[in-house]
Parts: C-alpha cells; sequence; structure tokens
C-alpha cells in the first residue's frame, strides 16, 4: 500500500501506538490530542500489564451484588446517583451481558487481545527509548484467607479454560516471593508472565517523542467535526484549523462518543471513573504489582512512588472527583501496610471508556470507509493499547490480521 496521511484523534496508549505502527509500515501521521500525550487514563492507571484481565465486571449474580455495594462506603463501587437516571438504558444491556455464555465469550475475545500483552509492549518500545519503563514479572492476587479466594472460583476458572498459568501461595510462599509482602495476606496467587509500568505517563510520553522524531506531527486541538463526501472522511475541523486526511482513526477514549455518533458509530459509553493515590517515596518496595482483592485496588511500584489505584465509580464525564473513594483507598492502603511512611501523597481521578459488554469497538466504521475506531479498553487499556494499534495500522495497510476481530466490531451495536 502507498503511504498515506492517517490522522488519529487521541494520544493515549492507544493513539500513539497506532501511530508508531503505522509509521513502521510507512504512513504519515498526525495526532491531535485536546490536552496532550497520556493527559487522562495513559497516565493515571495502575500501571500493570494485566494479562489475566480477561473476567468482565459483568458476571452471573453481579444484579444481586450490586445494590449492597452502592449502600456500603467501604466498598470499591460507587455511583453518583444524580447520574442513574442517564444509566438505566447502559445498566439494562450491561446485566444482559452477565449471562455465562457472555461471559465466556468476552473473557476469550480478551486472552485474544491481551494475554501476550508484555511481549507486545516490548515491540512496540523497542528502538524507542521508552523501553526502560517496562518492568516483567508476576501480577499477584492478594487474598485474607483461602476461604476468600475460593469465593472468586467462577473467576479463576475462567482464567484457567483460557490458558493461563498461576501459582497458588500461603504465607511462607507469598513471603519467600516477596518479602515487603510478608504477613500481609494469608493466601495469594501469582500470576506468570505478567509486568508492570514504572511510570505509564513518562512511558507514554516517550513514545509519542520517538513519533515525532520519526516525522509525525503531535497537535494539540480539539476535533470539532469531520467533513464526509460519499462516505468517505476528508478532512478534521479542529479548534486549531482544518487538517486533510487520507484515514482517520478514533482513538480518543471516553472522549470518542459524540465524534463517533457524527460518524454513524453507535455506541454506550460510560465514563467509569477510577482512582489513584500515590505515596511519594514510600518506605516499602514491592516486588512486583499486588492486586488487593478484598477492595479491588492495586499497588504499583514505580519511579519513587507506590501507586495504589482502583475503584469504580459511575459519574457523569464532567462531574468534579469526589473525596470518599480517596478515603477508601488511604484507609485500605493502610490497613495492608500500617508501618507505610512517605514523604508527600498525590492523588488523581481519571475516566475508564467502558461499554457495556466490557469489549472495546476495533475496525472500520461501516459508513465512513475511511475511518477506523479503537477506544472503549474499559480497564486494559494499557494493557491492551499496542495489540490494538498494530491490529489498526495492518488493517489501514490493506492486512487482514490472523485473528477474528468480530467481537470487537466497531458496528455492533448499529
Amino acid at each position: 500500500m502507498s503511504q498515506k496521511h492517517i490522522v488519529i484523534v487521541g494520544a493515549g496508549i492507544v493513539g500513539i501506538s497506532t501511530a508508531i505502527w503505522l509509521q513502521r509500515a510507512g504512513h504519515r501521521v498526525t495526532v491531535i490530542d485536546r490536552e496532550g500525550p497520556a493527559a487522562g487514563t495513559s497516565y493515571g492507571n495502575a500501571g500493570i500489564l494485566a494479562a489475566i484481565a480477561i473476567v468482565p465486571v459483568s458476571v452471573p449474580g453481579i444484579w444481586k451484588k450490586a445494590p449492597a455495594m452502592l449502600l456500603d462506603p467501604k466498598q470499591p463501587l460507587f455511583i453518583r446517583f444524580s447520574h442513574l437516571p442517564k444509566m438505566v438504558s447502559y445498566l439494562w444491556s450491561f446485566l444482559k451481558n452477565s449471562k455465562n455464555e457472555r461471559v465466556d465469550h468476552i473473557a476469550t475475545a480478551l486472552t485474544s487481545m491481551i494475554q501476550d500483552s508484555v511481549e507486545q509492549h516490548q515491540s512496540l518500545a523497542r528502538g524507542t527509548g521508552a523501553e526502560r519503563f517496562i518492568q516483567a514479572g508476576s501480577y499477584v492476587f492478594g487474598y485474607d484467607t483461602k476461604q476468600s479466594y475460593e469465593k472468586d472460583a467462577y473467576a479463576w476458572q475462567i482464567r484457567r479454560e483460557q490458558g493461563y498459568e498461576f501459582i497458588e501461595m500461603g504465607p511462607q510462599e507469598i513471603a519467600a516471593y516477596d518479602p515487603a509482602l510478608a504477613g500481609r495476606f494469608g493466601f495469594a496467587v501469582q500470576c506468570l508472565n505478567h509486568g508492570h509500568i514504572t511510570d505509564p505517563g513518562a512511558y507514554v510520553k516517550a513514545l509519542a517523542d520517538h513519533m515525532v522524531a520519526e516525522g509525525g506531527t503531535l497537535q494539540i486541538a480539539e476535533v470539532q467535526d469531520v467533513e464526509c463526501e460519499n462516505g468517505v472522511a476528508r478532512r478534521l475541523i479542529t479548534s486549531s484549523g482544518t487538517v486533510e486526511a487520507d484515514h482517520v482513526v478514533v482513538a480518543s477514549g471516553v472522549w470518542a462518543g459524540p465524534l463517533a455518533k457524527k460518524l454513524g458509530v453507535k455506541v454506550s459509553l460510560q465514563a467509569e471513573r477510577g482512582y489513584h493515590v500515590e505515596f511519594v517515596n514510600p518506605s516499602i518496595t514491592l516486588k512486583g504489582a499486588t492486586m488487593v482483592a478484598s477492595a479491588k485496588f492495586a499497588m504499583t511500584p514505580m519511579e519513587g512512588r507506590l501507586r495504589c489505584a482502583g475503584i469504580v465509580e459511575y459519574a457523569g464525564i464532567d462531574d468534579a472527583p469526589s473525596k470518599v473513594p480517596i478515603d477508601l483507598l488511604m484507609a485500605e492502603t493502610k490497613r495492608i501496610m500500617p508501618e507505610l511512611t512517605y514523604d508527600s501523597i498525590d492523588t488523581w481521578m481519571g475516566r475508564r471508556p467502558s461499554t457495556v459488554d466490557s469489549l472495546p469497538l476495533i475496525g472500520r466504521v461501516e459508513q465512513v470507509s475511511n475511518v477506523w475506531t479503537g477506544f472503549g479498553h474499559q480497564h486494559i487499556g494499557l494493557t491492551a493499547g499496542p495489540k490494538t494499534g498494530r491490529w489498526l495500522a495492518d488493517m489501514i495497510s490493506g492486512k487482514t490480521p490472523n485473528i477474528d476481530l468480530s467481537a470487537f466490531d466497531a458496528n455492533r451495536f448499529s
């Protein structure tokens, strides 16, 4: 395929990955973002290359558990009740995806996307200067007791059926794996072939710098419209002017909804908010990423920080951050690590782009032949970014990925 000019809307991990893979295929790229590289969830996520994160939130029985969780401020699920009327349709479809056959379908699709996430990141970052941020290793799920682990048997059985390798550990094995975890959990699961990014924001910015150094263009602007002629996108109208394009990729995360709608893509997208608390110069350094299963948040060693990230909160996209989720993260971290000291803390709130079926939209838009989507990755945007970008670059270059991508069809809700 001859060189084309591809304009990518969104400078998070998905957009930047797509740009780099397109450059390697010989194309010219322009990335447009309203704030700049890694300004959203690509900055504040838990940093885990969570290859095992294939079980959706919507599982059988969720409709029984969710109401009690919403009413308990010590549970990691929150909703702004003023936002609830706007979510009725979304929640109905979300619950329909909690049936066993749908969960199996979602898990199989996600496995195809993220099971080799560490290798995909290493391949993307090779020669960019961003390699130093990738730390291969294990991902540990820590439980208070073995009985607590056994209550999660449904999720672990799905992972087992999908071919994931993990090791069950008692207190002695936990201490041998990482002395910093000794005495903190009664039972744990060590997930092999994982890893984490030691500074997600700096990592994505380093990739973006490489993209620019290789001749790509980064434009800080807001995309206001796409002009189409006879089912083909010709140019983007931005707050800084007009940009001509041979192809357009919409990879702007939770902000993709309005633009996708203009292009004929029907999708119910929720701003599922997540939070992090970072402890600067912590007195405890972990070997690798650790999930506190009882509170559904992760502790990840960063460069000079310990990041504790998680929580699910449904609220309006422009609503201010809530205090209660931050307080919960602080309290649970202190429960697990009562002796932790640090110089200071930083807090953050971001918006995960979540679809009703926990699957992103990846592929060509039906109504506009040269527009492609790569958004809706919910909790696995960092994990799945490089492979999403590679798939999109291949398809735009006229190659067919050697995998069935129908589960991610950009037009499946239309």
